[in-house]
């Protein structure tokens, strides 16, 4: 059995699948597959493990109808055309549940990050900025007892609402298409409709799918309802969220700041004013980006592909034809 693997993953799910004599060709190109390279590389492979924002839309499936699984390096599937999936009967599977810490921990970070202006102010040292001592300008904000709204409090969502109410006392508000009945018994979480999350919030944590309801969810209009001394925090999808429209919310003040592991499009610009603004800390789409979680994944990957090539259930499945 062969297995194509479009970028890095980490060794341990390497080794898993050459103990089980599978044949491994990887991409090693520093530069992102091409959708054409894809289709190519997949001609007379067995299985895919699909790292990076590879297009699994129903063009690529339908090139490569005789694969016997299909292996996602991430939680997120929306890049995936499940139905297609579905009707070509090619079961894909996920990494969930072991990159939620990570994640939250991202989120946690840009948040106080751009509480404390600290991206922005550590490049004034760079820049040979840091002269003599000013007490009042540039000043951060205190999160202590600040209200935290989390927009999809599934396990991620949860990390992120604990290490906040651990470390700042904040109480929690969240929404979602249904009720979280655990979450609100473990950190006394109270559900809201989505104007009270923004009229309410002092940060806003975003931890939902992107779908075709939460495209571009957080626009002009949504902003306008938030604080103005509100945060802004995405950690989830870029495509959640309206870049220009942030930009525009933060230029004129209309929330204070945003925390972004996520951006529209991906890799962003390096000419971004995101990357430049004192209320913004932007990082590169690292949520998962430890030694242990990436591990944790590769594992799951592994198991994802083994139990494909022998025509069993998948561990881990988005769907699987059993």
């Amino acid at each position: 059995m062969k297995v194509f693997i479009s970028g890095n993953i980490a060794q341990i799910g390497i080794k898993q699948l050459e103990e089980k004599n599978i044949e491994i060709t990887q991409w090693k190109e520093d530069r992102q597959i091409t959708p054409e390279e894809l289709i190519k590389a997949c001609k007379d492979q067995d299985a895919l493990v699909s790292v990076g924002p590879n297009k699994i839309d129903a063009k690529f499936l339908n090139a490569v109808k005789h694969l016997k699984v299909i292996a996602l390096h991430s939680v997120g599937f929306d890049q995936v055309d499940v139905a297609e999936a579905k009707k070509l009967n090619i079961p894909v599977g996920n990494t969930p549940g072991v990159l939620s810490g990570a994640t939250a921990s991202a989120a946690f970070l840009l948040m106080l990050a751009v509480s404390r202006k600290a991206f922005y102010l550590h490049k004034k040292i760079i820049n040979g900025k840091w002269q003599n001592y000013e007490p009042t300008p540039e000043l951060g904000i205190e999160l202590n007892g600040k209200t935290l709204g989390i927009f999809g409090l599934g396990k991620i969502g949860l990390e992120m609402a604990k290490k906040c109410a651990g470390a700042f006392q904040m109480p929690v508000i969240y929404h979602n298409r249904s009720r979280n009945e655990a979450a609100e018994k473990e950190i006394d979480a109270k559900y809201v409709s989505f104007e009270e999350l923004l009229a309410k919030s002092d940060v806003i944590s975003v931890h939902t799918a992107l779908t075709d309801e939460t495209k571009d969810k957080f626009s002009m209009d949504v902003f306008k309802k938030m604080k103005p001394s509100s945060i802004f925090i995405n950690t989830a999808r870029g495509g959640i969220h309206n870049e220009k429209d942030l930009i525009k919310a933060l230029e004129e003040k209309i929330i204070w700041g945003a925390g972004l592991d996520v951006t529209n499009p991906e890799p962003m610009d390096k000419d971004n004013p995101l990357l430049n603004m004192d209320n913004a800390a932007v990082l590169p789409h690292i949520g998962s980006a430890t030694e242990e979680t990436r591990d944790a994944m590769a594992k799951l990957i592994a198991e994802n592909v083994i139990a494909g090539l022998n025509g069993e259930k998948l561990p881990y499945p988005v769907w699987s034809v059993i």
